[in-house]
């Protein structure tokens, strides 16, 4: 089975690991200069560096069909730097995952492959898809929707450690972004953690900057451009969250599901 990841982000990359690690072959798409920000946790800075490995499995920079058969053929994840899948032409996948978390849809119909799975708000079962899985912490996390949609979009992150929106950093204003301090960091309430156009980005919570946007980055005036997780804990900047793998268990018993590997008791 051939399943095709649009996007590779850190949920993407959550994905990804759980259906690698099922024995599943995947290949992923992302944009040409990612805007990942939990970049140790993310397929997608295989594009930037070539090759890149998130909890010990490894991704590939891939850019043509051979490319692709050849890192699926060593057991590796080839990712594409290609925003609108051209690659659907000819890989012709068993599966779409659409990972985007754009909030709606980007431009994938439910004839793109045999299983269509939407994953997030912007997404209807039935319609674009042929099924949703649920992106919202909570209850339902994770849970495969059938019908209907996921939980519309709050602008509002999950609470994390007491913590919902302070959490994310946002670009102060738009231009070419600088990082100033590393993921993995701890900070403090006040820390400059990035500067636009000498303009500084300053942490709003103490916790550890567990993701943030590299050198270089064109950014718009509140963009996410940073995070940062009040609980603490370093070594969780290096692991897929639990959201992702959350997320990652419903697309996989969709796969089963729907390709008829699950039967109906």
């Amino acid at each position: 089975m051939l399943v095709l990841i649009r996007g590779a982000g850190d949920l993407a990359s959550g994905i990804a690991l759980r259906l690698w690690r099922s024995h599943i072959q995947v290949v992923m798409t992302d944009l040409p200069q990612p805007t990942a920000i939990r970049r140790t946790v993310c397929f997608s800075q295989a594009i930037v560096y070539g090759k890149t490995q998130v909890e010990g499995v490894t991704a590939v920079r891939a850019e043509t069909q051979a490319d692709v058969e050849n890192a699926l053929a060593a057991g590796l994840i080839p990712v594409l730097a290609d925003e609108t899948m051209q690659c659907l032409q000819w890989l012709h996948p068993d599966v779409l995952v659409d990972a985007v978390l754009a909030k709606r849809n980007l431009g994938t119909r439910i004839t793109d492959a045999p299983l269509v799975i939407g994953v997030g708000p912007g997404f209807t079962a039935g319609e674009d898809c042929h099924c949703v899985i649920e992106t919202m912490r909570g209850h339902t996390l994770g849970r495969v929707i059938r019908e209907g949609a996921a939980i519309p979009n709050t602008n509002i992150p999950g609470l994390i450690g007491g913590y919902a929106g302070e959490r994310v950093l946002r670009a102060p204003k738009a231009g070419i972004f600088e990082q100033k301090l590393d993921i993995g960091a701890m900070v403090q309430a006040g820390d400059i953690a990035g500067i636009v156009d000498g303009e500084p980005m300053r942490c709003t919570i103490a916790g550890v900057l567990r993701g943030i946007l590299p050198d270089g980055t064109p950014v718009h005036k509140g963009m996410k451009s940073g995070d940062v997780d009040p609980r603490g804990d370093a070594s969780a900047c290096y692991t897929a969250s639990d959201k992702a793998i959350a997320i990652g268990g419903g697309v996989l018993q969709a796969i089963l599901e729907y390709t008829g590997v699950l039967k109906e008791r």
